[in-house]
């Protein structure tokens, strides 16, 4: 006997064992059904962005990761070394104003045989008929630090060495009296030789009357130089023990 099924669907179905999904058939299917290669354009390219941006986005990340922990470490040596460097900067200034205070005196010291040695230059030049009625000195000792180089201006070197104090050169002034003018040309000259004295200049000679006689009054102006270590002797002072 023949059975017909006149309901289409109503049959049973027989479904085959191990059926999966079939990954190639199915991308083909795909292909087949997207025909626009622009469309396909666009999709790998969103796909390529969002590859780049979460890369990108690792990095970085990563990175800010390593610079957050650089910075944590540095500011803990920061704390650690800052009294450290405190003390350093304090030890420094007192090693700049121990050696500013020893250059000061050495300064004075230098000048201790300051005008010794221009009166004994001055006596030795003065020649006969010649006599000096006053020497005075006619600037003033004020301290002044040194003027920087030009390239040193406005910065300090690492290894600059503090400021040193400067004494300005003596400036002397000599007043006297001559009976012979060419004395006086002539005790110029020999001042002008000293070691110890330079820039001798006249600044004025008038005749005036001592004890009823005319004389020739002269004003010099000089300066006082350090001489060449070779021009002074130095020799033991001996004292005798009674």
């Amino acid at each position: 006997m023949i059975e017909i099924n006149l309901l289409p669907g109503s049959g049973k179905k027989t479904r085959s064992k191990g059926a999966g999904v079939n990954f190639s058939e199915l991308a083909s299917g795909l292909a087949s059904r997207v025909k626009d290669p622009w469309l396909l354009g666009a999709v790998g390219s969103a796909i390529l962005a969002g590859l780049l941006v979460g890369g990108m986005y690792w990095h970085q990340n990563t990175r800010a990761t390593s610079l957050d922990e650089e910075l944590r470490v540095a500011r803990q040596d920061s704390v650690r070394f800052a009294a450290v460097i405190e003390e350093k900067r304090k030890a420094e200034a007192q090693r700049d104003s121990v050696l500013k205070q020893v250059s000061l005196i050495k300064s004075f010291d230098d000048k201790r045989y300051v005008w010794p040695h221009i009166m004994d230059e001055v006596s030795r030049a003065l020649p006969p008929y010649t006599w000096v009625t006053s020497i005075t000195q006619t600037n003033t000792t004020t301290l002044a630090a040194p003027e920087p180089e030009p390239e040193k201006k406005g910065k300090k070197a690492a290894n600059a060495e503090p400021d040193s104090v400067v004494v300005p050169p003596v400036q002397l002034r000599l007043v006297g009296n001559t009976v012979d003018i060419q004395a006086l040309t002539r005790f110029m000259r020999v001042l002008e030789s000293s070691p110890f004295i330079e820039n001798v200049q006249l600044v004025k000679s008038t005749l005036i009357l001592v004890d009823g006689k005319q004389v020739t009054e002269f004003q010099l102006d000089a300066s006082y130089q350090p001489p060449d270590p070779s021009a002074i002797s130095v020799v033991p002072v001996s004292l005798s023990v009674r």
